[in-house]
C-alpha cells in the first residue's frame, strides 16, 4: 500500500459535492472519509466549512493579482534577448505599446531577473 499522505491534492469540486451531500443524508464523518479515502480531519473541516458559509466552493487566491499575461511574460523576454542594451524601462514602453496594458518596469524588471536575464 503506497502511503499518501504527503502528498497535497485539492479536492474538484464535484467530489466535494457528494461529500457534503453524503454527510447531509446523515452518514458519519469517519464512514465518508472511509469511502472517499480522505483524512478524516479533511472531510471534517469541508463539513465545517459548509456548515458555516453554506457552500464547499474553494475560495479565490487571496495573492497579488498578476500585472503581466504567460505570454507578456514571454514577449518581455524575447525583447530583452533581442537587444541585450535594452533597460527595463524601455521594454515596459514596448511591451505597453505591444498589449495595451500598463506595464511597470519594475514588473519588467522582476520577469527578467526571475529568467536570469538582469542582473
Amino acid at each position: 500500500m503506497v502511503n499518501n499522505q504527503s502528498v497535497r491534492r485539492h479536492l474538484d469540486a464535484f467530489t466535494r459535492g457528494r461529500i457534503i451531500g453524503k454527510l447531509e443524508e446523515g452518514s458519519r464523518v469517519t464512514s465518508v472519509a472511509v469511502e472517499f479515502g480522505i483524512a478524516h480531519g479533511i472531510i471534517s473541516r469541508l463539513w465545517r466549512q459548509f456548515q458555516t458559509t453554506g457552500t464547499a466552493i474553494r475560495g479565490i487566491s487571496s495573492g497579488r493579482p498578476r500585472g503581466t499575461t504567460p505570454a507578456d511574460d514571454r514577449y518581455i523576454v524575447l525583447q530583452a534577448r533581442r537587444n541585450r542594451r535594452q533597460t527595463a524601462g524601455e521594454i515596459a514602453r514596448h511591451t505597453t505599446l505591444a498589449t495595451g496594458r500598463p506595464i511597470s518596469r519594475f514588473t519588467v524588471a522582476r520577469r527578467l531577473h526571475g529568467g536570469g536575464l538582469f542582473a
